[in-house]
């Protein structure tokens, strides 16, 4: 699922740093997305990658699974290292480190269990969430810059974090006929499909940093919570503070991670930082990744990064 998730985070970004900026809450702008090639393959990672947290869910605290989610931001960073040359500074390998650290404490920390049913009330405050975060959604989309990211970030955590809540009592259905008949299977697409698309309005704004760090912290925390107060999510007694401080690490490591990995192609940061169009740049970016995703052969991903492709020190 980490694995799944930072190749998806990856190629995601490329597509949405090359299509038109949207300004309005248009879903449009998903069909849009849809004719790239990059991103139809990150979204195909992006849907293994919910199918195996889904399948986690069954069993496991929503603390572990979501913490987990966000971790895949560490292996964006490393498939940047690897496949387009960015540098590995260290303050990047420190949190790398702290990140698989974090994990392995909630790992040893979590104690598996079956959910509880979240009952009537609870879909009840999905749905309200659901309109509540497309209104948000709605007003938010009209920031740009750094503000839009870190708003339409946010929202989208949100979305994403209460498609959690509803897949991890759906994940012990008894049956498909259960499966398919609870309300809580068409509460976690609603959610997710406007997760979704107020992620790519966010990437759109200019800042990945921002808006993946604020997606992550708002997805991770209000799931962990609710898991615990309402769905049965256990923690191995005496072991409660192993859990509170791998949360709190993998949290400020993917925090900290955003910075470096950011994928180098976003419209502001080349006209500020390499000084031409954005697409002679995206271009070969966008292409090292297509041939990556696709398994292609190793020397045209090296000969587009060998194009002066490099991490930049300055952000706009």
């Amino acid at each position: 699922m980490i694995v799944a998730y930072g190749v998806a985070n990856l190629l995601q970004s490329v597509a949405a740093a090359r299509t038109t900026v949207h300004h309005t809450f248009d879903p449009g702008l998903l069909l849009r997305l849809a004719g790239h090639r990059t991103y139809l393959v990150g979204l195909a990672c992006q849907v293994a990658g919910f199918v195996l947290a889904f399948l986690s869910r069954r069993d496991l605290p929503l603390f572990l699974v979501q913490a987990s989610v966000a971790a895949g931001l560490g292996v964006t960073a490393l498939l940047g290292v690897v496949l387009l040359k960015w540098r590995l500074p260290v303050a990047e390998v420190v949190l790398l480190v702290l990140l698989f650290a974090g994990i392995t404490a909630l790992v040893l920390s979590a104690q598996p269990a079956p959910s509880k049913a979240l009952g009537t009330g609870g879909m009840v405050a999905l749905l309200l969430a659901l309109a509540v975060i497309a209104m948000l959604g709605f007003f938010a989309v009209r920031l740009h810059g750094a503000p839009g990211s870190v708003a339409l970030g946010s929202l989208a955590g949100l979305a994403f974090s209460a498609a959690a809540v509803a897949a991890r009592p759906l994940a012990s259905a008894p049956s498909w006929d259960a499966f398919l008949s609870d309300p809580l299977l068409y509460l976690l697409v609603g959610h997710s499909v406007v997760g979704q698309l107020l992620l790519g309005l966010a990437m759109q704004r200019g800042s990945t940093t921002a808006a993946v760090a604020a997606m992550d912290a708002a997805g991770a925390v209000p799931a962990a919570i609710v898991g615990l107060l309402l769905l049965n999510d256990k923690i191995w007694p005496g072991r409660e503070w192993l859990a509170g401080i791998g949360f709190l690490v993998t949290l400020a490591a993917v925090v900290g991670l955003t910075r470096y990995a950011e994928p180098q192609h976003h419209h502001a940061v080349t006209r500020a930082v390499v000084g031409v169009p954005p697409p002679l740049v995206a271009q070969p970016v966008a292409a090292a990744c297509e041939v990556a995703a696709a398994g292609g052969p190793g020397e045209p991903l090296a000969q587009a990064a060998s194009t002066g492709l490099r991490r930049p020190t300055t952000r706009s």
